[in-house]
């Protein structure tokens, strides 16, 4: 196992500030003020203040997570099979392409090699670029390639500060789109800094490089800025047509570099859809949003050879439903308030048939089964039915697919994030419940009445409030998708505080508005709030990024130095999904599964292979071990007796209960189950009786990890 140690010693080797704002100063006659030359110039300095900050910020980020990396595993003095078991699980997968790419003998080579790939999975040939969301690795490796960099520069270094560089992009977005909803940078330097400071629950980049969310997250928040941007009134239209291209690109690069970007895109076309059915956003802009995220898919559906997980995405069919329901459906937003609840159920009740019918027909016509596991996963964890499915209890046991610890929650607050964003949670919150009522009743009256909240909802923030209602929605779900909702968190939080309307609504209804204490206030508060977290968390970043540590994994680097000293280039090998990522990546040697989960014969294959931790009998192991063509087996005593998970929750208990069997130790076991004839084979194999050594013959062993050779027979 790979643990991190204390180093031992080594080598010495702003009232202007509303530019983005939408808001115009008015006459008391209601003639609108002329532009003068001292304004003209404060706005723009005032713009070149807030950008200089804001790219300031990014690159502070990149340098920040970068040093931690190099602090925690001590990257730069490591050797390289340390460095590339440092990238941990699916993460090394992802990064022995691009390692195959650079070390192919062209680039035309390569790309080939990724077409027809053979080592991936044995006894079969892939398509990687269709399997996998892996052009960024291809278009690195080429740029890396091009470049005259190769004598200053290491390929893997080259890989990860673009990474981190992608974070500097991640940051900037952030502070846009909260400048963008506030009128004031103040309110993106806030956002910036509570990104940073909440860094444990906004990102993990800094341990988990390759991981695909780290490619992806930067562009969705460049689109959530754009998307933003674009719901802005009086757009000219010039500045429409670049923003929708800008939202294109940035939809286009999130879809081509995660594999889940369907499952976010669906809740952000969810957002939309509540958003227009309730007349809170322009719904010529609405429809072109819903046209750019289909044909961003579908254009990274033709990049992957036509992968027909793409085609037939719920994403697509929902969208396909809701322009075929606009043509049919007609008069929505006209008739009092009964009425168009009325319209609106039915509108709602067809779009959803719609989609679930084009879905099925979609998945039926091209045979589509590759995510029927998630939708498994989705029906056992939400308290549709227990199962015994081997895939969905694989994600059902991991924390990371269970809900969001309480304790996230005081880490948020101890930055004031997590209070904050309430604060501006609940008024916004109620404005746009008494909007919603306005715009359905269609009232004069209750319109007046409401006259004072509308201004809080404006399109933009009507936006941005549903994306972080449904988005936490997600995460307290499933807490792996945390990342989504926390860096907007801190959007809104930083927003909500420096919102001159939250604050008019709050001081309007202690009967203390007035013009001048609202502005005061909107400065004076996020000021604090930065004055506050400088002073509480600048002293233990700069101890974080004073605590030096050192990579240390002993066993896993003998291991693969084994296993390129003393077994052939074109050896098998079988193991945990995974190990064996790390094997492809440091040996180059085949696989027989891997972690790339979204397929549903490769999710065969593993629950086949991992019938070595179940009980089963030596022959039995043998014979499907060799129909993958394994020639050697990696056992792992950290699996075969693991303490990790609570029992019914360990592997070997998944695949106990898969089999029918009953699991070890004490506690109760569903009545169906029955006791198996054969014992354990990860554990009965040590004992090397004569039925197993006919089969295997150990080669290797240490602390952690067990090698046998298959034997074969004719």
């Amino acid at each position: 196992m790979m643990t991190i140690r204390q180093r031992r010693g080594g080598k010495v080797t702003e009232a202007a500030e509303d530019q983005p704002s939408e808001e115009k100063n008015v006459k008391s006659d209601g003639k609108v003020l002329s532009d003068h030359t001292g304004g003209k110039l404060w706005n723009i300095l005032s713009l070149t203040l807030g950008g200089i900050v804001a790219i300031g910020l990014g690159l502070l980020t990149s340098v920040y997570v970068a040093t931690l990396h190099e602090n925690d595993l001590w990257f730069s003095n490591i050797k390289e099979v340390e460095r590339e078991i440092s990238f941990r699980t699916e993460c090394g997968l992802y990064y022995s392409y691009y390692k195959q790419m650079i070390q192919a003998a062209s680039i035309q080579q390569g790309l080939h090699g990724l077409v027809y790939d053979n080592k991936t999975e044995s006894v079969r040939t892939i398509n990687i670029l269709e399997r996998m969301n892996v052009y960024q690795e291809v278009f690195l490796s080429i740029l890396y390639r091009i470049l005259p960099i190769q004598q200053y520069l290491e390929p893997v270094y080259f890989y990860i500060y673009t990474l981190f560089g992608l974070q500097a992009v991640y940051v900037i977005a952030l502070y846009v789109t909260s400048w963008l909803l506030s009128g004031t940078w103040l309110s993106g330097l806030l956002a910036a800094c509570w990104y940073i400071t909440n860094r444990i629950d906004t990102t993990r980049v800094e341990f988990t490089i390759p991981l695909r969310e780290n490619w992806a997250l930067p562009f969705f928040a460049v689109q959530i800025a754009a998307i933003t941007y674009l719901l802005r009134t009086h757009l000219q239209p010039a500045q429409e047509r670049l923003t929708l291209l800008a939202i294109f690109i940035a939809t286009f690069l999130f879809s081509l570099t995660w594999q889940f970007n369907q499952f976010m895109m669906l809740i952000q076309a969810l957002a939309l859809f509540i958003l227009d059915c309730f007349d809170m956003l322009p719904t010529a802009k609405v429809t072109r949003l819903y046209i750019i995220q289909i044909s961003g898919l579908l254009l990274v559906c033709v990049l992957q050879f036509f992968n027909s997980m793409i085609l037939g995405s719920l994403l697509i069919s929902f969208n396909a439903s809701i322009l075929i329901a606009r043509t049919i459906q007609k008069n929505l937003k006209k008739g009092n308030l009964l009425n168009r609840l009325g319209k609106l159920t039915l509108h709602v009740l067809f779009v959803s048939s719609l989609t679930l019918l084009v879905n099925k027909f979609i998945k039926k016509s091209l045979n589509l089964e590759s995510d029927e596991h998630i939708f498994k996963f989705l029906k056992a964890k939400f308290g549709f039915g227990a199962t015994r499915d081997f895939d969905a209890n694989l994600y059902l046991c991991e924390e990371a697919f269970g809900l969001l610890p309480l304790n996230t929650f005081s880490r948020l607050s101890d930055t004031l994030l997590f209070y904050i964003y309430i604060f501006s949670l609940f008024p916004m919150t109620v404005a746009a419940l008494i909007v919603v009522f306005r715009n359905l009743s269609g009232s004069n009256q209750v319109q007046e009445k409401a006259e004072e909240y509308t201004i809080t909802l404006k399109p933009d923030a009507a936006y941005n409030l549903i994306h972080t209602v449904l988005f936490g929605c997600l995460a307290l779900s499933t807490m792996r998708m945390k990342y989504l909702w926390t860096s907007h968190m801190c959007v809104f939080a930083s927003f909500g505080l420096c919102n001159t309307e939250v604050w008019r609504l709050i001081l309007k209804c202690f009967h203390l508005y007035t013009s001048q204490r609202t502005q005061v206030i909107k400065y004076s508060i996020p000021i604090i709030t930065l004055l506050y977290i400088s002073y509480k968390f600048w002293p233990g970043i700069m101890d974080e990024l004073s605590e030096l540590r050192e990579f240390y994994d002993p066993d896993t680097v003998e291991l693969m130095n084994w296993i390129k000293s003393n077994t052939p280039n074109t050896a098998v090998f079988a193991g945990s999904m995974q190990l064996l990522a790390g094997v492809k990546l440091c040996t180059g040697r085949t696989l027989t599964n891997h972690p790339h989960y979204e397929d549903k014969h490769l999710r065969e294959r593993t629950k086949q292979i991992y019938q070595i931790y179940a009980k089963r009998s030596p022959e039995d192991v043998y014979r499907i071990l060799r129909s993958f063509g394994t020639d050697y087996v990696i056992l792992e005593d950290s699996i075969c007796y693991e303490r990790r998970h609570s029992r019914g929750c360990r592997l070997r208990d998944l695949l106990d209960i898969a089999n029918g069997h009953i699991m070890d130790g004490l506690g109760e076991n569903e009545p169906d189950l029955k006791p198996s004839l054969y014992p354990r084979f990860c554990e009965e194999i040590k004992k090397n009786l004569p039925s197993y050594t006919l089969h295997f013959t150990r080669v290797f062993q240490n602390k952690t990890f067990h090698v046998y050779k298959l034997a074969k027979h004719k």
